[in-house]
């Protein structure tokens, strides 16, 4: 009995039109989208159509990744297609709350909108930046950030064994960055990302998210759930703890790929924008099966497959 994983893009994989043919010709599909729009007050599938500026804007950039993931996941669910576990990369991990039973999707819309709005507030664009460390062992990368003394620098994503994100104020990992190239390390890669997220430069967008989350009833899940900031299955009395961590705490991607694999996922689909995820697994895990789904090619051969 194959076991299957969905996973669900994170922030970053947006870019104009996603999702454009599925809503053309799905009613499910569509019929996510007006619900966000409704909830939001703005017309969401104009806005990811027209709007490069906003939809790279972060209070607005992850509003609209959830929305095409979801309406992708509800659209997968009318073909017969179910998770029998699931995960997603940080701001994907709110898709895979909605996938999982616990989180109704008006709530989730909403939830991130404040959320993106409260990451973007605690860090404006250029007050940090991002680099992704590639073939350099995670112990020194570690090592290096905790002896940086010009300001804040720590790993904010393990990807893969192989690619680990750092991030921070901009003269500290500049700092780790040239500790990171005397050790030999030979591939750093600046990211395109609007602030240093999962780092303590969020703790202010961490601590009213927390107020937030609050107020929001969430209910038992019906498919176990691996979240980002412990790499297990997340229990439902502890989601609004993690969730709060979770944006000023590393996403444990590869731990959580392995938490999957041990109870018995040998199936990975992506669901939302991009093949970011299913790059990282065939990186973790060059025999396991991974497909994704974005578009109407990708879900064609999704479909094909069964």
């Amino acid at each position: 009995m194959t076991k299957v994983g969905f996973l669900f893009a994170g922030q970053g994989a947006q870019f104009l039109g996603m999702a454009r043919e599925l809503y053309d010709q799905f009613a499910v599909v569509k019929e996510t989208f007006d619900q966000a729009s409704q909830v939001l007050g703005y017309d969401v599938r104009q806005l990811i159509d027209q709007d490069e500026a906003k939809l790279n804007q972060t209070r607005y950039t992850q509003p609209a990744i959830l929305t095409t993931s979801v309406a992708i996941y509800r659209l997968l669910a009318d073909k017969g297609f179910q998770p029998d576990m699931v995960a997603g990369l940080s701001l994907g991990e709110y898709a895979a709350l909605v996938a999982a039973g616990s989180l109704d999707f008006e709530t989730a819309v909403a939830l991130v909108a404040q959320r993106g709005q409260f990451m973007e507030e605690a860090a404006p664009a250029g007050s940090g930046k991002m680099v992704a460390v590639l073939n350099a062992e995670v112990s020194l990368i570690e090592e290096v950030c905790s002896t940086v003394t010009s300001g804040i620098v720590t790993p904010a994503n393990y990807n893969t064994p192989a690619q680990i994100v750092i991030g921070g104020e901009v003269a500290a990992v500049d700092e780790a960055v040239e500790k990171l190239k005397a050790a030999g390390v030979k591939r750093l890669i600046p990211l395109n990302v609007s602030g240093p997220f999962h780092t303590a430069l969020l703790k202010p967008a961490s601590e009213k998210l927390a107020q937030v989350l609050a107020t929001v009833d969430f209910a038992e899940f019906q498919v176990p759930l691996v979240g980002n900031t412990e790499a297990q299955i997340m229990k439902k009395e502890d989601i609004k703890s993690l969730l709060t961590r979770q944006v000023m705490e590393p996403v444990r991607f590869y731990e959580s790929i392995a938490t999957m694999q041990a109870a018995g996922v040998t199936e990975f689909i992506e669901i939302g924008p991009g093949k970011v995820l299913s790059g990282f697994i065939k990186k973790i895990d060059k025999h396991a099966a991974v497909s994704h789904v974005e578009d109407l090619a990708s879900l064609e051969a999704l479909v094909a497959t069964q």
